[in-house]
C-alpha cells in the first residue's frame, strides 16, 4: 500500500507543480496587462485549489503509512532532527507543504470576494506564487529525479 501510495503522490506532484506555476503566472501576467478576469481565470484558479488539497490527502495518508513514521516513536524527536533525511520527510515536507495549500485556499477565497479583475489577479498572483515558492523549497528533489 505503501508503494502505491508513493507513486500516486510522487506523479500527482508533477500536476500540482503544473498546473501552480501556470496559475501564478496566469495571474502575473494578467496583472501587469490589466486584463479583465474571465470564467478561464476562476477555473484555473478551482482547479489548482482542487488538485493542490488532493495532493494534500494523499499526502496525509503516505504520511502516516511511511516506514519513517515510526522513528518518532523509536528515536524521538530529538533524533529525527539531528538527521537530515528524516526531518525532510517528517517535518519539513509536510509542514511547508501544508503552509503552501493554506496560502492557496486563503488566496482563492480572497480573491472571490475582490470586486476588480486587478485586485482578484493580484491576489492570486501573490498568495500562489508565495505557495509555489514554499513547494519549491520542499521538494526532495534527490527522491524525485
Amino acid at each position: 500500500m505503501y508503494e502505491v501510495f508513493q507513486i500516486v503522490h510522487s506523479y500527482w506532484a508533477y500536476l500540482v507543480l503544473l498546473v501552480l506555476t501556470l496559475a501564478t503566472f496566469n495571474a502575473i501576467i494578467k496583472t501587469l496587462n490589466k486584463s479583465s478576469y474571465a470564467a478561464k481565470d476562476f477555473r484555473i484558479s478551482l482547479f489548482t485549489l482542487i488538485v493542490s488539497h488532493l495532493q494534500l490527502l494523499i499526502g496525509l495518508v503516505l504520511y502516516f503509512v511511511q516506514p519513517y513514521f515510526v522513528a518518532f516513536s523509536e528515536q524521538g524527536m530529538g533524533a529525527v532532527m539531528k538527521d537530515s533525511t528524516l526531518r525532510l520527510y517528517l517535518v519539513e515536507h509536510p509542514l511547508t507543504m501544508i503552509i503552501a495549500i493554506v496560502l492557496i485556499t486563503i488566496g482563492y477565497s480572497k480573491h472571490k470576494k475582490k470586486l476588480s479583475s486587478t485586485k482578484k489577479f493580484r491576489t492570486i498572483a501573490i498568495f500562489y506564487a508565495l505557495a509555489l515558492i514554499l513547494v519549491l523549497s520542499r521538494i526532495p528533489w534527490d527522491a524525485w529525479f
